[in-house]
C-alpha cells in the first residue's frame, strides 16, 4: 500500500483482544511495506557496518606504502558511500510510508466504528478518550509500526560489525562482541518503570483531554452560570498534573538515554587503551587498532535504533490498548453462535410494523404514530432501541431488540438498517460546510431538499444564511454553516436538523422532540409539513406537545417502561388522567381542582336543563 492508494479499499477487521496484539495485527497487515524498509535499512546500514573496515584496510594500504591498495579502498568507501546515502533516503521514505498507512488503517477502523455505533459511542467512551484515540494515540501507533524495520535493520548492521571484528581482528573483537550486548541490554531493568510512567502520562493526557472537550462544549452554559472559571480552574489543575507525569517520564528517559552515551563512551575508551596495547605488544596491527575504533564508534548510530524501539513500544502499547477498547465495542451484545446454515438474518420486507418487546409499543406501518413518555431518560432510550441500537449494560429492558416486520433489527446488516430506520436525537449535529453538502447524504430520492426545508419552515433559516454568505453566493444552498451551526439559533439548528432527516426518506423515520426549540405558531406548521410529506411512511414522533400529537394517527402513552394506554390525542386527553398529567403538565391538585370545576359545572348545566323542562311542562 502507497500513501497515493489511500484510503484502504477495506482496513479489515483488527484483533482488538489486546494492545500489543492490535499492534501485531497492523504489522501483519503491513509485511509488504516493512519488507521494503528492512531491505533499504539493510543496505543503509550494512553501508554504515563497512565503514570501519574499508577505513582499516586503508590505514594498513597508508602503512604498507600499497598505491592500488588504497586506490581500491577509495573505489570501496565510494560504494559504501553510495549505499548509505541512497539507502538513508530509500529507508526515510518507505519508513514514513508505513507510517502513514498504519495511522490511516487506524483513523479508518475508528471512523468505520464510529459509524457503525453512532451516538452509542460516547455513552461507552468518554468523548476525551474517542479525541486522544483519533489523534495523538493514532500517531504514536504508526511510530511503533514505521520503527520495527528501521530496528531490526539496525540490529542485523549491529550483529555484522560484530561478527565482522571476530574474524578482521579476533584479539580485539571478542572484547567488543562481549560489551555490546551488554550495552543493548543495559537499558532493559528500567524499561518497565518507564513504560509504567508513560502510561500515568497517557492516562492524565486523556482525563485533561476529557476535561477539556466538555468544558469547550459547555462553555456557553458555563458562562450563564458564572461557572467559567471554576472549570478552568480546574482544567488548570489537569493540565499542571499532565505536565509533572511528563516530566517524571522525561527524566526516565533522560536517564536510558544518558545510559545509552555512557556506556558506549566506557566500552570505547575501553577498545582503544586495550588495543593500544596489543599495538604495542605486536599482537594486534595500527589498521585492526582503528578499524575496531571506528567500529565502536560507528555502532553509536545504529544503537540508538534499540532505545527508539524501546520508546515506541512503551509510548504506543497504551494507545493501542485505548483503540483497541474502542474497536473491540459492537452494536449489541455478542449473540449465541449461529447454526452453520443460519447465516445472517435477511432484511425485512418492505411495509412491515415496528414493534418493541419491551414496552409493547407498536407502531403500524405507514401510519404517524405519536409516543408520550414522562420520562425524558426512558424516550431517549427508546429513541436508540427504534434505530438498532439496543443498549450494552443497564435493565434488561434496554438490552432488547425491536423487531420491524418480525425481524430483530440490530441483527440487521448494519448497511440495511441504516436505510430501514432513521433516528434524529435530541441534540442533532451539524457539520460545517455548505447547506447542499448536508443535504448530501444517502436519500431515496424521493423528497428534494426545497420539499424537506418547506415542511420543516426553514424559509427563514434559508434567509439569514444567504444574508450571512459573501458576496457572489446567490442561492442559499451554497451558503456555508460553521462548526456545529454555531452561528445559528437552536430552533434553526434543529429545523435544518429536521429537513434533514426528512430528505432522507428512510422506511421508517424517529424525531425524538423535533420542535422543542421552536414556538407554537412555527410548531404547528412544521407538525404539517411532517404529516404531509410523510403520508404513508411510518413516522414515530416522541413529544409531548399537544400540536404534534394532535396531528398524529396514533398516540401511545408510555408510563413506567410499559404501555399504558393508546387512543388519539383527544380521546386520551378526555380519558386518561396520567396523560392529561403528562402533556398539559398539570399537577395532581390542579387536576382535582379542575375534575371538581367540571363536576360543578355539569350539575349547573344539569340544574339548568331540569329547570327548563319543567318550565316548558
Amino acid at each position: 500500500m502507497q500513501i497515493s492508494d489511500l484510503p484502504y479499499p477495506d482496513p479489515g477487521v483488527p484483533d482488538a483482544r489486546s494492545g500489543p496484539r492490535f499492534l501485531v495485527w497492523l504489522g501483519r497487515g503491513q509485511l509488504g511495506g516493512q519488507a521494503r524498509s528492512l531491505c533499504w535499512g539493510l543496505v543503509h546500514f550494512c553501508g554504515i557496518a563497512g565503514l570501519p573496515y574499508a577505513v582499516g584496510m586503508g590505514v594498513d594500504a597508508v602503512v604498507r606504502r600499497d598505491g592500488t591498495g588504497l586506490l581500491l579502498v577509495g573505489a570501496l568507501l565510494v560504494l559504501i558511500g553510495i549505499a548509505i546515502s541512497v539507502g538513508d533516503a530509500m529507508l526515510h521514505r518507505t519508513a514514513v510510508t508505513n507510517w502513514i498507512t498504519a495511522a490511516a488503517r487506524v483513523q479508518q477502523l475508528l471512523a468505520r466504528k464510529t459509524a457503525e455505533l453512532g451516538s452509542a459511542l460516547t455513552r461507552r467512551v468518554a468523548a476525551g478518550e474517542v479525541v486522544a484515540v483519533s489523534t495523538g494515540d493514532v500517531e504514536k501507533i504508526g511510530w511503533f509500526v514505521e520503527a520495527v524495520s528501521r530496528f531490526l535493520a539496525a540490529a542485523f548492521s549491529v550483529v555484522a560489525i560484530c561478527v565482522g571484528l571476530l574474524f578482521y581482528a579476533p584479539s580485539i573483537g571478542v572484547v567488543v562482541a562481549i560489551g555490546v550486548p551488554v550495552l543493548a541490554l543495559s537499558v532493559l531493568p528500567l524499561l518497565p518503570r518507564a513504560t509504567q510512567r508513560a502510561d500515568i502520562q497517557r492516562e492524565k493526557a486523556g482525563r485533561a483531554t476529557e476535561l477539556a472537550s466538555d468544558t469547550v462544549a459547555g462553555l456557553r452554559v458555563l458562562r450563564g452560570i458564572g461557572g467559567e472559571e471554576l472549570f478552568l480552574g480546574r482544567y488548570r489543575e489537569a493540565s499542571q498534573e499532565v505536565r509533572k507525569a511528563a516530566v517524571r517520564s522525561a527524566r526516565m528517559w533522560a536517564l536510558i538515554s544518558a545510559i545509552q552515551v555512557l556506556l558506549p563512551g566506557a566500552l570505547l575508551i575501553t577498545v582503544v587503551w586495550y588495543g593500544s596495547v596489543l599495538v604495542l605488544d605486536g599482537r594486534l596491527a595500527v589498521g585492526e587498532l582503528v578499524a575496531a575504533f571506528s567500529a565502536v564508534a560507528t555502532m553509536l548510530y545504529p544503537l540508538r535504533h534499540f532505545e527508539e524501539i524501546a520508546m515506541a513500544y512503551s509510548f504506543s502499547r497504551p494507545s493501542a490498548q485505548r483503540a483497541a477498547r474502542v474497536l473491540s465495542l459492537t452494536r449489541t451484545d455478542a449473540p449465541e453462535p449461529a447454526a452453520p446454515d443460519a447465516g445472517i438474518p435477511q432484511a425485512p420486507a418492505p411495509g412491515g410494523d415496528l414493534y418493541d418487546p419491551a414496552t409493547g409499543l407498536l407502531a403500524p406501518a405507514g401510519r404517524f404514530t405519536a409516543v408520550v413518555c414522562g420520562d425524558p431518560d426512558l424516550a431517549g432510550r427508546l429513541a436508540e432501541r427504534l434505530g438498532g441500537h439496543p443498549a450494552d449494560d443497564g435493565p434488561a429492558a434496554d438490552r432488547v431488540s425491536v423487531l420491524l416486520g418480525g425481524v430483530a433489527l440490530d441483527e440487521v446488516a448494519l448497511d440495511t438498517a441504516r436505510t430501514l430506520v432513521l433516528v434524529q436525537d435530541k441534540d442533532p449535529v451539524l457539520l460545517s460546510g455548505t447547506l447542499r453538502e448536508l443535504f448530501a447524504v444517502p436519500a431515496s430520492g424521493a423528497v428534494e431538499a426545497g420539499e424537506a426545508l418547506a415542511a420543516a419552515q426553514c424559509g427563514d433559516v434559508l434567509d439569514a444564511l444567504l444574508q450571512s454568505a459573501p458576496d457572489g453566493v446567490d442561492d442559499p444552498m451554497d451558503a456555508r454553516i460553521t462548526e456545529r451551526g454555531r452561528s445559528l439559533s437552536g430552533g434553526q439548528r434543529q429545523r435544518l436538523a429536521l429537513a434533514r432527516s426528512l430528505a432522507t426518506d428512510p422506511e421508517v423515520l424517529v424525531l425524538d422532540e423535533p420542535t422543542s426549540a421552536v414556538d407554537s405558531h412555527t410548531e404547528a406548521r412544521i407538525a404539517d409539513g411532517i404529516t404531509a410529506l410523510r403520508a404513508g411512511r411510518t413516522t414515530v414522533v416522541l413529544a409531548s406537545s399537544p400540536l404534534l400529537l394532535d396531528r398524529a394517527d396514533r398516540v401511545v402513552l408510555i408510563h413506567e417502561g410499559a404501555v399504558a394506554a393508546t387512543g388519539t390525542h383527544r380521546e386520551l386527553l378526555h380519558g386518561e388522567p396520567l396523560y392529561r398529567a403528562v402533556v398539559t403538565r398539570e399537577t395532581e391538585e390542579e387536576q382535582r381542582v379542575a375534575r371538581i370545576e367540571l363536576t360543578r359545572l355539569e350539575e349547573a348545566q344539569l340544574k339548568k336543563a331540569l329547570t327548563e323542562i319543567e318550565e316548558s311542562a
